[in-house]
């Protein structure tokens, strides 16, 4: 199966999104909150492969709810959700991980401390009362490649 895929916006109310995101453990308490965006990675043969969200946080932006569904890990879809939702990304990109910075840190993303966050990166829910302190925070230093 190929990996390329395409992302098709959804609503933070999305059912399947919800489903998808409590089943990796992740966090949905503000999904739904205005000011973010969410897609639905879909393959080329039209099978649903996962999802992912960016919050804009004044010009930088906070990657989040990156999850790939069960059937399709370990095939590169991570990678290539990623990807495809920072293409047209202009700006800082942070995010915040409890399981998944080795992940991340193959796609060009280094840790950093709370303190070095913009004002406004620091201020979503997700950083200032969702993610726990002990969460990995991390920045884009490079291109995804």
């Amino acid at each position: 199966m190929s990996n390329v895929i395409t992302l098709r916006e959804v609503a933070g109310g999305d059912a399947c999104l919800h489903e998808a995101l409590r089943a990796a453990d992740l966090p949905t308490d503000d999904i739904e909150d205005d000011g973010r965006a969410f897609f639905e990675a879909v393959s080329g043969d039209g099978q649903m492969i996962g999802y992912a969200g960016l919050e804009p946080c004044a010009g930088d932006y906070l990657l989040r709810s990156v999850v790939v569904l069960q059937a399709h890990r370990c095939h590169g879809f991570g990678r290539s959700i990623v990807e495809a939702t920072l293409r047209d990304v202009e700006g800082d990109v942070f995010l915040a991980t409890t399981s998944a910075a080795p992940f991340f840190s193959t796609m060009g993303f280094a840790e950093v401390r709370r303190a070095e966050l913009p004002a406004a990166v620091l201020a979503t829910r997700q950083l200032s009362s969702i993610c726990p302190a002990s969460a990995t925070i991390m920045k884009l230093t490079r291109p995804p490649t």
